[in-house]
Order: structure tokens, then sequence, then C-alpha cells
């Protein structure tokens, strides 16, 4: 199982709920300072931090994953470093990569996929190295499948929901949160609009593409 679910750490947990909702995700649990979300293809996660903190706003790549020592050892017999270790949550498998990015595979809740959640919505999870071909091989080696590629970046679908993307970047660093969306963008503009968000047809903190072409960006809350 590999399931795309990064996480969202934010300041202000009830504007980002609105923000999810609006773009169609459905709320799976929710523990105030721990909330989840189901879009049609992938999970997001939230998670509360102090508005002076410096995780305020920032979005960390990650996975879910069904059997950690067993993803631990297909990672690492593939060929990429992997460690089962307890973390502060439970145990987690640590990822580290050529490039020095790490990232964490959490055990997953469940296998399922809200059925209200839009289909049409896939999680991107984002990750930004000066080397495309050596990151792009370290997805493959976790089981993700590959989808697209270019010089300058690489995207993969994952068995269980959502998709991974690497992009060419000077530093090595996740992304901020995206999403893919495989419908009409500008019904979806007008969906944010009336919900009271802003959207822009150019860059800003999330971004949501359509494979046909496109893009909408929002500017999410801290």
């Amino acid at each position: 199982m590999l399931r795309v679910r990064p996480i969202q750490f934010t300041s202000d947990v009830a504007a980002w709920k609105h923000l999810l909702t609006t773009l169609g995700l459905v709320c799976i649990e929710d523990h105030g300072d721990w909330v989840e979300f189901d879009a049609g293809s992938g999970r997001v996660a939230l998670h509360r931090t102090a508005t002076d903190s410096p995780d305020d706003g920032t979005a960390v790549f990650g996975v879910e994953v069904g059997d950690l020592a067993e993803f631990a050892r297909r990672t690492v017999a593939d060929g990429t470093r992997a460690e089962l270790f307890d973390a502060d949550h439970g145990q987690a498998v640590r990822i580290t990569a050529r490039d020095g990015f790490t990232f964490l595979a959490d055990k997953a809740s469940s296998r399922t996929t809200s059925p209200e959640a839009d289909p049409r919505l896939a999680v991107v999870g984002t990750w930004l190295t000066p080397d495309v071909p050596a990151a792009a091989q370290e997805l493959r080696n976790i089981g993700a499948r590959s989808r697209r590629a270019s010089g300058d970046f690489a995207d993969f679908s994952t068995k269980n929901g959502g998709i991974l993307l690497v992009r060419e970047s000077p530093q090595t660093a996740a992304g901020g949160l995206a999403f893919e969306y495989d419908g009409d963008l500008a019904a979806l503009e007008a969906r944010l609009a009336v919900a009271g968000l802003a959207a822009a047809r150019t860059g800003s903190l999330l971004t949501t593409e359509a494979p046909r072409g496109g893009t909408i960006s929002v500017a999410g809350p801290a």
C-alpha cells in the first residue's frame, strides 16, 4: 500500500478546514490539533502549531503505507535508505534520499477513501531537488509508478491514491500543498469565490492543476 499524505502545519486550522472542504475534500478524522481529509485520490493532514512557530504555514512531504516493516524492507532492497523508528506519534519509517531529502512513511489508519470526496481531485506531494533523475528513482524504489517526465520534473501515481511530483530546484525541500484537478477549473474557481476564497490563475501557496492544462492558485491560510 502507498498513499500520498502531506502534512500542512497551521495556526489557523478552521481556515484550512474551510478551504479544503470547499475544494472537495472530506474530513475523516478530527482530533482538534490533528485533522485528516480525504480527496478523491490521496489524503491531507492538518497539524496545529503556534502562530510564532517557524512551521506555521509550511507543508511536509509524506506518505502512508500498510505494513511499516515490510515497506522498509522492500525500499532498502530496491536501493533507497529506509529505517523503522519510534517517532513522537508512534512507529514510522524514515526515508533518506541521496540528495539529503528526508520524509516519513506513517502507517495508514485505513485503506479506503471516503466516497463523499470529489473524485476529480488528487493530492500532490512535491519534492524539490537539484537532481530530478535521482529523486525519481527514489520514488520508484518506494513503490510509486512513473506517469510523466521531462528534464526538470517527473511525476508518479501511487497504488492507494495521490500523486508524487519531483521538480527541479537549486535547493532540496518540500514544495507547498498542491492538487491536481481533472475537471472544469473555471467552475472550481467560481466555487472558491462563492466561499469567499480568492483564486487567481498564477502562483501562490496552494495550486490546483488540471491535466488538460491551466492552474488555479489560492493564497491559503497560514
